[in-house]
């Protein structure tokens, strides 16, 4: 099955007599027929797979094992965290695959046709972050491989704003290739997802393979015991889980603009399912046996694959490495990133921008976060972390809240393309969601503003998931419609 461009499709109209406001609603934007939702549970699961392979989750075990966990004890965690987090997007997922509508049509539902833009705004800056990120890892990968194949390319050391000349080429072309991939057409990449996600796991059991000959057996980092114990052992297993979701918090929100492509609820489950947990419980333990073998190679652990590559020395393993690297995280980006970074951006100027051109314009952004610097500092990035799932936990909250409790999981599709519906709220605005989104992200950073209460940095993402839900239930009730 191809992954369906949005514009590309014919489109139904919801009603013959229907009228849309045409700051609300374009092609990209309108919800797909049952009849045109060509995804079966196959094209979830590897597109799972193919988001769940990638540098910096490969390299969260690191940040767990520094803390002082196990092994056995990182695998729990992702455990934990991996099942929280399958059950939320099974949830989220639902609207979706029922009507057929993206995250920023949704979300009008309870933000408000006008307010809307808040939470759609905060998920477009988090999507455009981490496609900034994710590509810049891929910008190491090609830099090994022209290094390796024509050992000239470093010769291009000239610092310029805090990076080499060579790195700075290797950045364009990675640039070049994620425009390339949108240029021909968002509609391959179901097809590419089938081929990348089921690719990675292959290569990853490989160097698994490899990795347990070096190591004659799980290695050194499987035998490290644990250095938490107790209470501390408790907040920091709460506080590994919470960083856990935040990696993926903002795809929490916005799942409905890939389950509007599958047929039925049973196949965005299923996919989910197999392409979620499954999968990362699958891709942890490879990455913390492989990092295991480079303790007797090399006298310490390499957690980062390029810098891997680059160790062992081989061009032929360099290349081919560095290649399924950017495989992987083209297939992340494109998917998780781009796509829905780009229905943010139409949703904020339906008239002006359609599939094609906000993708161009996600690349242009992306460069404006300067990744490189996010890379020599990587707490920073885990800081980040805890921000964002500070941040899209109570819009996760609102969102279940809303559609199963308050409206029963029945929408009128129509009037959420329509300012004067029942969905306008005041003027625009959904009042009770807007108080509950700030209320309940001010509980959960907190713990970053004031030291007392930094224990709640640990479950930020439930804090502010359970406070904006119970709060917009409160607020939002007495005057609900359905």
């Amino acid at each position: 099955m191809g992954f369906p461009s949005p514009s590309s499709r014919v489109r139904l109209p919801i009603a013959m007599n229907e009228t849309f406001d045409p700051s609300l609603y374009n092609e990209d934007l309108a919800p797909i027929p049952p009849d045109q939702r060509q995804w079966g549970w196959i094209n979830m699961a590897t597109i799972w797979m193919g988001m769940v392979h990638n540098i910096v989750v490969y390299e969260a075990a690191a940040g767990l094992m520094a803390l002082g966990f196990s092994a056995m004890e990182c695998l729990e965690i992702v455990a934990v965290a991996y099942a929280i987090l399958f059950v939320t997007m099974w949830f989220n997922a639902r609207a979706g695959t029922r009507y057929g509508i993206p995250f920023c049509v949704l979300i009008r539902a309870s933000f408000g046709t006008r307010g809307a833009q808040v939470p759609v705004l905060l998920r477009g800056f988090c999507a455009i972050f981490w496609f900034s990120v994710q590509a810049y890892a891929a910008t190491q990968a090609i830099d090994a491989i022209l290094g390796t194949v024509w050992p000239g390319w470093n010769a291009f050391s000239t610092p310029v704003l805090g990076m080499s000349l060579h790195r700075w080429g290797a950045l364009a072309l990675v640039w070049l290739l994620h425009g390339w991939v949108m240029n021909h057409g968002i509609e391959r990449i179901g097809n590419f997802e089938l081929v990348a996600g089921p690719l990675v796991i292959i290569v990853g059991a490989c160097a698994t393979g490899w990795a347990l000959k070096v190591g004659h057996g799980l290695g050194p980092l499987f035998s490290t015991p644990s250095t938490l114990h107790g209470w501390a052992f408790v907040t920091a297993f709460a506080g590994g889980v919470t960083g856990m979701i935040g990696m993926w918090a903002t795809f929490a929100v916005n799942i409905p603009d890939l389950s509007r492509f599958v047929r039925s609820q049973r196949d965005q489950a299923i996919g989910q399912a197999i392409g979620l947990p499954l999968t990362a419980l699958i891709f942890t333990p490879m990455a913390i046996i492989t990092t295991s073998a480079t303790v007797l190679l090399f006298g310490h652990p390499i957690w980062n694959p390029v810098d891997l590559l680059l160790a062992l020395g081989h061009p032929v393993v360099t290349v081919a490495g560095g290649a399924v690297i950017v495989l992987a995280t083209l297939s992340v980006n494109v998917v998780a990133n781009i796509m829905p970074a780009c229905y943010d951006l139409i949703n904020v100027l339906p008239r002006t921008l359609n599939f094609h051109r906000s993708s161009y314009l996600v690349l242009i952004l992306g460069v404006a976060f300067m990744p490189w610097l996010w890379f020599s500092e990587a707490g920073s990035i885990f800081h980040i972390l805890d921000i964002v799932s500070g941040l899209l936990g109570p819009v996760t909250g609102i969102m279940l809240a809303d559609y199963f409790v308050l409206r029963r999981e029945k929408l009128a599709v129509s009037e959420l393309y329509r300012h004067d519906g029942r969905y306008e709220g005041k003027r625009g605005w959904g009042v009770p969601a807007l108080i509950s989104f700030v209320l309940g992200g001010l509980c959960a950073i907190s713990g970053s503003v004031f030291p007392a209460l930094s224990a709640l940095n640990q479950i930020s993402w439930f804090v502010g998931l359970g406070v904006s839900g119970v709060l917009y239930l409160a607020l939002a009730w007495p005057q609900r419609t359905r």
